[in-house]
């Protein structure tokens, strides 16, 4: 099979387009047959050695984690899909090596779901990782409907997702962004604020009895200016401040999960959940799909076709 592989760390990885053997399919998994595979941040980021100290990588590592195909194939023992099932998912294994940039992918089925009927495939690779960290940092701080949350970077890949989800819990949202995203986070159904000096005032200018929680995925020191207008300290998770714990907050890692998955399908087939693709690019072009992900000014997701 066609797939990209990088053998060492660098910045920029060197990535190349191989001919790689077909992935084992083992007790558990299915072979998935890729019709795209998401670009997110961490898989450049690990590919420059930034995770290095958290997480195993052996070599020739396939990045990519994000995915959405057809299953080929199913393992011993496994009947939670079946051959010519669309699917799409999380798929993060126990260490770094056979990801998703790929004609094929060996998927654990813990990190798989049906993929969202109202959704492309394209658009369903770019749904998993951000959709699931959004999803996981409301449920951590059990937010219910009728409260207010604050979204730092609302308008950004996660956030955006984070502002869909929340509204169709039934929650208040106010999410800070650059004035360019306002607009935008109006269509969501957010109530924008501007970031930088004076954000926590123009907060409580919109919520003067305080906010219930607040979620950072962005980082910039934010944890304690969240801290100052949530009703309850620890109401606070970041994706992005690795010493949010140290500060009374929650540091979350998004992990695999069938039910969430499917959940955000569902979300996505009654149309309270969209996925905006920017740039949906050939497989052959990873790294240029890299250079547009670390240059930061991508608003919706970037996406390789298989």
């Amino acid at each position: 099979m066609k797939a990209i592989t990088y053998n060492a760390y660098g910045t920029p990885a060197p990535l190349q387009l191989v001919d790689s053997p077909r992935p084992k399919v083992g007790p558990g998994e299915v072979l998935v047959r890729v019709k795209a595979a998401g670009v997110n941040p961490v898989d450049w980021k690990l590919a420059a050695g930034y995770l290095d100290p958290i997480l195993e990588v052996r070599y020739p590592v396939i990045p990519g984690w994000d995915v959405a195909g057809v299953v080929e194939a199913v393992g011993e023992d496994t009947f939670d899909h079946a051959v010519g099932d669309e699917v799409y998912g999380y798929v993060r294994k126990e260490w770094v090596e056979l990801g998703t940039y790929a004609e094929l992918v060996s998927a654990p089925v813990r990190t798989l779901a049906r993929k969202p009927r109202e959704l492309s495939f394209e658009q369903a690779a770019g749904l998993p990782l951000a959709g699931l960290t959004a999803y996981q940092s409301l449920t951590r701080v059990g937010l219910q409907a009728g409260e207010t949350v604050v979204i730092h970077s609302a308008a950004g890949g996660t956030g955006s997702f984070g502002v869909q989800i929340a509204v169709a819990l039934g929650l208040r949202v106010i999410g800070t962004a650059g004035a360019h995203n306002h607009d935008y986070l109006r269509s969501l159904g957010a109530e924008p604020v501007l970031y930088g000096e004076g954000m926590a005032d123009r907060i409580r200018a919109l919520a003067p009895e305080g906010v219930d929680a607040g979620l950072d995925f962005y980082g910039d020191d934010v944890i304690e200016t969240l801290q100052s207008l949530v009703k309850e300290r620890h109401r606070v998770v970041s994706i992005a401040d690795y010493n949010a714990g140290a500060q009374g907050a929650h540091q979350l890692w998004v992990r695999p999960d069938t039910a969430d998955l499917t959940f955000l399908a569902e979300l996505a087939d009654a149309g309270k959940l969209t996925v905006n693709v920017e740039h949906a690019l050939p497989l052959a072009e990873a790294a240029k799909a890299w250079e547009l992900s670390a240059a930061g000014r991508t608003r919706g997701k970037i996406v390789l076709t298989v």
